[in-house]
This record gives C-alpha cells, sequence and structure tokens, in this order.
C-alpha cells in the first residue's frame, strides 16, 4: 500500500539528519516492490522518502487527502549541491560511465567552485561480487564525502546502498539515477513546462520509445489500478488512511479539478 511508506512532506531545507539515507518514490518504482521485496525493504527504511512523480502526489491526495509537493531527484541534487558548495564540502558519484563522471565532475567545478568532487564507475553487472562492493566502499570512505550520488539506476542503487551503508563513511546519501545523465548532458531531460504539468514521462516515453514504452504504458495502467485498489479498501474500512479522507468536505471529484489547478500554470 501506497498509504505504508513515511514520504516526506517538508522542504528539503528541513532535512536535519548529518547523516541520511534519501531515496526517491515515483510509480514505477511504486509497481517494482510489488514483485521486489528487498527493495520494498530498502525503501521503507530510508531516512527521506521524496515523491519524485506526480502520479505519487496525486495518489497520495486521493488517498489520503494529503497535499504533498514533487521533489524529483534533480531537485535533491541541487539543493546538496548548493549546501555544500556554500560550506565548502565534498561530494562523490558512484555509478555511470567514467565518460559521464568526467563530463559531471567538468560542469560541477565550474557551477559549484566550492566543492571538491570525487566519482567512482562500477563495472557494469547485474550484481556486483564481494570484491566489487569492497571497492566502491573503499573509494568513497577514501574521502569520507558530505554527500554522496548514486546513480545505478532502481532498483540496484537503493538495494546496494540498503545493504552497505553500514560501512559508508559518507553524509547524506542520495539515490538519484538518470540524474548522472541529466547533468552531464548525455540526456536530454524534459522542457520546464512540461515538467509543470507532470507530463515528463511522456517526454521520455516520445524520447525513448523502445525503452519505456512498458514502463509508462503499461506502468502507468497497473499504479491506477494498485491506488484504486487501495482507495477501495480504505472506503470499505479495511485501511486506515494517514489522514481520513473521509472527513473532507469537499467530493473526489472536486478535489481532483484542484490538484490539477495546482498543477497547471
Amino acid at each position: 500500500m501506497l498509504q505504508s511508506y513515511t514520504i516526506y512532506n517538508k522542504s528539503l531545507n528541513d532535512i536535519s539528519q548529518s547523516k541520511a539515507i534519501i531515496n526517491t518514490l515515483n510509480a514505477h518504482s511504486f509497481n517494482t516492490v510489488h514483485t521486489d521485496k528487498d527493495f520494498q525493504k530498502a525503501l521503507k527504511s530510508s531516512d527521506v522518502l521524496l515523491p519524485d512523480g506526480i502520479s505519487v502526489v496525486l495518489a497520495m491526495r486521493m488517498l489520503t487527502g494529503q497535499k504533498i509537493k514533487k521533489i524529483a531527484g534533480e531537485d535533491l541534487f541541487h539543493y546538496e549541491m548548493n549546501r555544500i558548495n556554500d560550506a565548502g564540502g565534498k561530494c562523490f558519484f558512484l555509478g555511470s560511465t567514467e565518460k559521464t563522471l568526467q563530463l559531471i565532475q567538468q560542469r560541477a567545478a565550474s557551477e559549484y567552485p566550492g566543492i571538491q568532487i570525487y566519482g567512482y564507475s562500477p563495472p557494469y553487472k547485474p550484481e556486483f561480487s564481494e570484491d566489487d562492493t569492497r571497492a566502491m566502499i573503499e573509494a568513497i570512505n577514501k574521502h569520507e564525502p558530505d554527500v554522496l550520488f548514486v546513480g545505478m539506476t532502481a532498483p540496484k542503487q537503493e538495494k546496494w546502498v540498503h545493504n552497505n551503508s553500514h560501512n559508508l563513511k559518507a553524509g547524506h546519501v542520495c539515490c538519484i539515477g538518470a540524474v548522472f545523465d541529466f547533468y552531464a548532458g548525455t540526456v536530454k531531460r524534459a522542457p520546464a513546462w512540461m515538467i509543470k504539468i507532470g507530463m515528463e514521462w511522456f517526454y521520455r516515453l516520445i524520447k525513448e520509445p523502445r525503452r519505456m514504452w512498458r514502463r509508462y504504458l503499461i506502468g502507468n495502467i497497473k499504479f491506477i489500478g494498485y491506488i484504486l485498489r487501495e482507495k477501495i479498501s480504505n472506503l470499505m474500512g479495511k485501511n486506515k488512511p494517514q489522514q481520513a479522507d473521509v472527513q473532507s468536505t469537499k467530493g473526489e471529484k472536486e478535489v481532483f479539478i484542484e490538484d490539477i489547478n495546482e498543477i497547471l500554470p
């Protein structure tokens, strides 16, 4: 159930922990946890779980009445970079290719001159060996970064962090996946207006239809099915919502219209 996740509903500035595992939740990852219990465990153990998708924002409003704001992985990235740039801190990029890491370091050195920037490109394989993991941890701990960015795609990155966080000498550990490619410029992100109206998924679909069609066309339908089932269970009294939407004086149609009006410019 979506309601079983503690989804962050504050400003990024309110993250007070000096050490924290920060993950994101979107429709695709929510679909995946139904068949991957290790991924589910990793997300539920997050210190901060961000609503990275308009689908999650609208679903939480429908299920609980909570008005939460989308916080994308890229929002987290720029927040953390600004924070440690002002403090003269260190960051570490774990994931992607050597070429992508070089592009990230070149751009970041120009835009965030106050940060010491390090990185490591792990081997490209479905699962890491003990030697692989040991080398990754040693590379990170050598620099003890204030922020560790992990970009190995979900659910691989979240599960790796969950399994190895106790050995990491890092402050905030942020799983941000595709942001590595966005920032490096190897993949173009959707225009700002499409992001604002919640249509970034459609942009990614038309840009990479062979890779993304199943995730978005079938995945979005699955996500809607899960949420409708959860909503019906709420109405039947099987689930206890975090904030009982039955207490609202507004009908669901009015609530939905309010949500859409908040998204549109």
